[in-house]
Parts: structure tokens; C-alpha cells; sequence
């Protein structure tokens, strides 16, 4: 017998529970018709991977010879007291239970809030005075606290020459944009310094820094425009004291617009609007209603509102990479007191008395600015392009949050 045969001896019967839950005894045969050794060959072989043994011990099987493997008595009768042991089901099964019946009563109504409650979710959210709110609390006190500014100064103003009542004008217009951010950062429980202007850095080195990029960014383009024939320095048109005494007011004049025009339209309104929109979506809002405002200036025109526009979006880059608003301020104020007093051009369309130069402006109104001034010539925008790949180089770290 074949290896593979005797294995079959060795191994144990398969249990087989019948129809009536018992078990019975499963006799596995097996038929030698598979075996290698089940007919005579001369060809030398291997027998289930034993080596080949002698003919003579091993003659032969024949084909339809079928061996049983039978257990022994004492497997036989283990076998027989398992099965009465073994508890057996009732024919009938196990009898059904019936679902338990759940009385589902029918949800109550919600309670009835009070008026103050209803107020309350209105206006109040998880962080304080929603935002909606509290940017509309702004605007309304700006707006009351310049009326009544307006008011109060107007007998004061009839008395004033016309660049006294501008500098008086001014000086309402930045205090209307901060007195409501001082109280609206008590109510929001922070300093006044997150909305861009923290005091402590109050005319440093930020703030020098953008007033001498504005110069020199302002300097290029008009230096491009002389050497494109369209704009002529002309001589002195003041002398003496003059001199100093209109640069010193058009520099603390332009310094008040800065910081007016920077903290309205970058300052309480971005760091707001950042948070419903994101910094850059609010950005964006806020620098193409700077240039729509700058189209109420007489001699604006469409090209020059979109140059300031574009400069409102380079200072929000600058807020972004310096954290702060005062190199914005520097900027903005180089830049504006530049064009109305040291080289004397229309500034947005606006031409101011007490300019230093006799300046003038020839050749085609695109290349030129014509009556907006440099803001109007197409050199600007490369000019403003510049100055963003060089600021985005040199500050690469984005330091204001949002």
C-alpha cells in the first residue's frame, strides 16, 4: 500500500449530524484508481514521494478494490453517548415572540423665547456682536461723528482761508474713522493696534521706509515721462520762506489724508470684511471702491481710478508682508505730497496752489496723464508693477493675520 493510502487509515472519520439532529459516523472510502501505483508499469516511478520499493513486497492493487476506513469500538461508542447527551430541539421550534409595542409620544413643541431672547440670537453670536452688525455700527458712528464735526466747526470754517478749511476738513475726516474704532475695540475686546495703526510704531522706520519708496516710485515715473517728451520740470514758483512753510503744510496735510484714507479703507473695514470674505476677497472689494471713490474728483478719469485702485491693492500687500499700516501711510503721503507740491502736477485730477515747481504737461493725455496727472499715464501701472515684485521679494513673510 502506497503512503497516500496508509495516510487515509490514520486520519479520522468526519462527523455528520443527520436529519433528526443526531450524529452519525461518516465513512470516507476512497478509490485507489488515483493512486500512482494502481497498475503494473515498468517505468521507474516514485510512490507519493517516497522512493520506489520492490514489486515483489509491493504487488499491484486492482483497480475497483475499495478500502474502509472503520473506526474502532471505543470511537464508536464515545460517538453514541455525545449523540444522547445531546439535548434535541422541539419539532416545533421555538415559539414566536411578539414585538414589544413602543408608545412613541409626539415631540414637543419648541419653547417660546422672549423678545429680549430673540434680540439677543439677532445681534449676539458665539464670538460677541455679529459682524454685519458690528461693521454697520461702525459706518453709522463715522458717519454721525463726521456730521456733527461738520457742524460744530462750520462757524470756525467760514473764517479760514481755503487750504486752512481743507487741513480742518481733514483733520474731521481722520477723527471720524478713529474714535469709532477706539470704541468698537472696546466692544470687541481688543487692542486698537490689530486694525493696522498700533501706536507704539507710530512714525518709525516702517513708516519712513514707504514715505521714501513713495518718493522714489513717484521720481521714476516722472523722470519717464520727461524722457518720453511729455512732461517739463519749468522753473521756481516759490521763493524765500514760501518754500518751507508750503512744504511743511502740504506734508502734515497729506499725512492726515494717509492716515484717513489707509485706516478707512484698510484699517477697521479690511480687518472686518477679512473676516466674512477671507484677506485677499476683502482686498480686492475695498480697493476697487477706492478707485470708484477717486472718480468724484474733477479732472478724473477712468485710467487714473484704475491706477489708484491699483495702488490701493499694492498698500494691502504691504499690510499683508509689514503687519502694520504705516509703511502704507509713508507711502501714500511721500506720494501724493510728491506729486501736488515738489514737481507741481495734478494729483487725481486735483491741482492745489502753493506748488513748488512751474511744471507742465505735453504730447498725448495717455502717455502724459493730461488733467489726472501721472496717475493717468499708462507708465504708471509698470511703475506699480514693479513696485509689487520688488516688495514681494524683499518681504516674503506674510506677518498680518487672516
Amino acid at each position: 500500500m502506497c503512503g497516500l493510502c496508509r495516510s487515509f487509515q490514520r486520519r479520522r472519520p468526519s462527523l455528520i449530524r443527520d436529519s433528526s439532529g443526531g450524529l452519525k459516523l461518516a465513512l470516507r472510502f476512497t478509490n485507489q484508481a488515483h493512486c500512482p501505483r494502481n497498475t503494473s508499469s515498468r517505468s521507474p516511478a516514485k510512490t507519493c514521494g517516497r522512493p520506489k520499493r520492490s514489486r515483489v513486497k509491493n504487488p499491484p492493487m486492482q483497480r475497483r478494490r475499495v478500502f474502509y476506513h472503520v473506526p474502532g469500538r471505543f470511537w464508536q461508542f464515545y460517538l453514541e453517548r455525545s449523540a444522547m447527551e445531546e439535548p434535541k430541539e422541539s419539532s416545533q421550534g421555538r415559539p414566536n415572540r411578539q414585538p414589544e409595542q413602543v408608545e412613541i409620544s409626539p415631540p414637543s413643541p419648541p419653547p417660546q423665547l422672549t423678545l429680549t431672547q430673540r434680540l439677543r440670537i439677532l445681534f449676539v453670536g458665539p464670538e460677541g456682536l455679529r459682524l454685519v452688525w458690528r461693521f454697520v455700527l461702525y459706518l453709522a458712528m463715522a458717519s454721525g461723528i463726521a456730521f456733527l464735526l461738520s457742524d460744530l466747526l462750520h462757524p470756525v470754517q467760514s473764517s479760514l482761508s481755503r487750504l486752512w478749511v481743507s487741513l480742518l476738513a481733514e483733520v474731521q475726516l481722520l477723527t471720524a474713522a478713529v474714535v469709532p474704532a477706539l470704541i468698537m475695540a472696546r466692544i470687541e475686546r481688543r487692542p486698537f493696534g490689530a486694525y493696522g495703526l498700533p501706536p507704539h510704531l507710530a512714525f518709525g522706520k516702517t513708516f519712513w521706509l514707504g514715505a521714501v519708496w513713495g518718493l522714489v516710485a513717484l521720481t521714476v515715473l516722472m523722470i519717464v515721462l520727461r524722457g518720453v517728451g511729455v512732461f517739463y520740470f519749468g522753473g521756481l514758483a516759490l521763493h524765500g520762506v514760501r518754500v518751507l512753510k508750503f512744504a511743511a503744510f502740504w506734508g502734515v496735510f497729506f499725512l492726515l489724508v494717509g492716515l484717513f484714507e489707509e485706516f478707512l479703507m484698510r484699517g477697521y473695514t479690511l480687518f472686518t470684511l477679512m473676516q466674512a470674505f477671507g484677506f485677499w476677497p476683502a482686498a480686492i472689494m475695498l480697493s476697487i471702491l477706492f478707485g470708484a471713490i477717486h472718480l468724484a474728483n474733477q479732472g478724473e478719469a477712468w485710467i487714473g481710478a484704475a491706477a489708484a485702485g491699483l495702488i490701493g491693492f499694492f498698500f494691502c500687500l504691504t499690510l499683508r508682508r509689514t503687519g502694520n499700516l504705516w509703511f502704507a501711510v509713508g507711502f501714500h503721503a511721500s506720494w501724493d505730497w510728491g506729486e501736488t507740491y515738489l514737481y507741481s502736477v495734478p494729483n487725481s485730477g486735483t491741482v492745489a496752489p502753493g506748488h513748488l515747481l512751474s511744471s507742465s504737461f505735453h504730447g498725448s493725455p495717455w502717455l502724459s496723464g493730461g488733467s489726472v496727472g501721472p496717475e493717468g499715464s499708462v507708465f504708471v501701472f509698470v511703475v506699480i508693477a514693479g513696485l509689487w515684485v520688488i516688495f514681494d521679494r524683499l518681504h516674503p513673510e506674510v506677518k498680518y493675520p487672516g
